[in-house]
């Protein structure tokens, strides 16, 4: 009987961030959060990853000192104007991805790879448990020369290093556009805390990290 309940509560979870997320946010309570406008974001610079699931890479990103906000939305694609039901079954190339305003002055980009790196398995094809297909496959998106030179000397480095006993799947690609997700995605994890998905892996994805990199956590966190 616990190994029934067990597979049935694995594929609840796998469908929790792949199914009718708006659903779920009827029934919480949502937590308000100060956001910055716009014109305060053109202020700082912005990088952008995939690693999974976007509730969960935002929440990483969002507890770093430095990050002023991140952004849950969809990249790497060949369409135009995706959206979450149209990148599901993985025919459009998007990937779920994080634009990340961060204060260059806090934070660099080679301790935003410390984070990104640090957050998820690397080494997955086209996934992070429990979520797969290449809509949730690892990425770095860089937009100049100076960016694509850091991640690749980055990710040649781990893979030098033997952390990691399988190669490293992470793409390294150009960013061609960034599309903002629907407006319920942003800040999932936050507005949701109780929902099933974040209770049983987007959570315990954060305190990992948190506990991997506390010297790198805004104070509360």
């Amino acid at each position: 009987m616990k190994n029934i309940l067990a597979f049935f509560l694995s594929l609840f979870l796998l469908n929790a961030c792949i199914g009718n997320s708006q659903n779920s946010i009827s029934g919480e309570k949502e937590q308000l959060v100060s956001k910055l406008s716009p014109e305060e974001l053109e202020n700082y610079s912005t990088a952008y990853f995939a690693s999974g699931c976007f509730w969960c890479v935002e929440a990483v990103f969002e507890s770093v000192k430095g990050v002023k906000e991140a952004v849950s939305g969809y990249a790497g694609g060949h369409t135009d104007n995706p959206t979450y039901r149209s990148i599901g079954g993985g025919t459009t190339g998007h990937a779920e991805s994080i634009e990340v305003y961060y204060d260059a002055e806090v934070i660099d980009y080679i301790t935003l790879l410390r984070v990104y790196y640090g957050s998820h398995n690397p080494t997955t094809v086209n996934g992070q448990a429990p979520d797969f297909g290449t809509q949730y496959r690892s990425i770095i998106f860089y937009q100049n020369e100076e960016e694509k030179k850091l991640a690749e000397q980055f990710k040649e480095d781990l893979e030098d290093s033997g952390e990691y006993d399988e190669p490293i799947a992470t793409e390294i690609v150009p960013l061609t556009n960034f599309y903002k997700a629907e407006e319920y995605h942003q800040d999932y994890e936050r507005r949701n805390p109780t929902q099933p998905y974040v209770v049983g892996v987007s959570i315990p994805r954060l305190n990992r990290f948190k506990k991997k990199f506390p010297e790198l956590l805004k104070e509360g966190h």
